[in-house]
């Protein structure tokens, strides 16, 4: 979901692939808005994540990722149209970008996305989350398992790491992750976080630096979904020449949608990151100092619900 006015958002449903207008003062619900693409919602794929332009005001441009069909299976895809004055449908939409290869599954699309101060797109993707394919996330010349750097016309950003690399696609900015499903910018620091799904257990949540490698699929936190090890059990990531984790979950949270608080309302919580939770139905309020994690607070356990999204 996305706020594109105060108190109106932006809201996709995933299997029925919608893109609808909720406003929160009346709480009403729009009519679905003409012209989102096709997608195939088989498993986990659908209609993903949006948001707008940073010059929506005068473009009117949204973004939404999908799972499309492809010739050899379904990519996580990049889409962008333009919202019409009416505010009924989608003008001239039109595909960006894809996460090739392709691959005959239905699970671990990713897809979340974020505008940085420039304008570019970052997207996360999942790395299709099947022995062998989810070995690809290790691989530069694949797009599964990665933090993509992208242009609004879905082009790689000129200053990403592996653009001098020929054996690298260019797009990439850091890899070795397993399914990204929640990404912001830290307002104090400007750094890039992200969290992701571990398998049974195992969930990290991560800064993102250029050229960065995450361990995924060779080393992890939790186990397989069978019991059993994952590569004899190496945990520890520095040790074998990758990226610790700031912080992972044990048992699982599986964590869905992120956001940093950046608001002077409720100032205890300044700067403090809310996850949302699926399986473990909380969300999580978790407190930063020095890029150390010093505190975590689970909230509306209660409630019973499963957490997709948090604004």
């Amino acid at each position: 979901m996305e706020e594109f006015e105060p108190n109106r958002l932006l809201v996709t449903q995933r299997d029925s692939a919608e893109l609808l207008i909720v406003n929160l003062e009346d709480g009403s619900v729009s009519d679905p808005i003409e012209g989102t693409p096709e997608v195939n919602s088989e498993g986990q794929g659908g209609l993903l994540d949006v948001t707008i332009a940073p010059d929506f005001d005068e473009s009117r441009l949204v973004f939404l990722t999908f799972s499309q069909n492809a010739e050899d299976g379904t990519v996580t895809a990049v889409g962008k149209g333009v919202l019409s004055e009416d505010e009924t449908s989608l003008e001239d939409f039109e595909v960006i970008f894809q996460a090739l290869p392709a691959y005959d599954g239905d699970l671990h699309y990713g897809g979340r996305i974020i505008f940085d101060e420039e304008g570019n797109l970052f997207l996360t993707t999942g790395e299709r989350s099947d022995d062998p394919i989810r070995e690809r996330a290790q691989d530069l010349d694949a797009y599964l398992g990665k933090v993509i750097h992208i242009t609004q016309d879905g082009e790689a950003v000129g200053t990403n790491p592996f653009v001098e690399d020929e054996d690298a696609l260019d797009g990439i900015y850091s890899y070795g992750h397993r399914n990204i499903q929640g990404v912001d910018f830290n307002p104090e620091t400007g750094d890039l976080w992200i969290v992701e799904f571990g398998p049974q257990a195992g969930d990290e949540l991560n800064i993102i630096e250029p050229a960065n490698n995450y361990g995924w699929p060779i080393v992890s936190y939790g186990i397989e979904y069978t019991g059993e090890l994952i590569n004899d059990g190496i945990s520890e990531h520095e040790a074998q020449g990758f990226v610790e984790p700031r912080y992972y979950w044990d048992p699982t949270s599986a964590p869905s949608g992120m956001a940093f608080y950046d608001n002077d309302a409720i100032p205890e919580w300044e700067n403090n990151l809310f996850i949302g939770g699926l399986v473990s139905s909380y969300i999580a309020r978790v407190v930063i100092e020095d890029d150390i994690i010093v505190g975590e607070e689970r909230l509306l356990s209660e409630e019973g619900e499963r957490f997709r999204d948090i604004l």
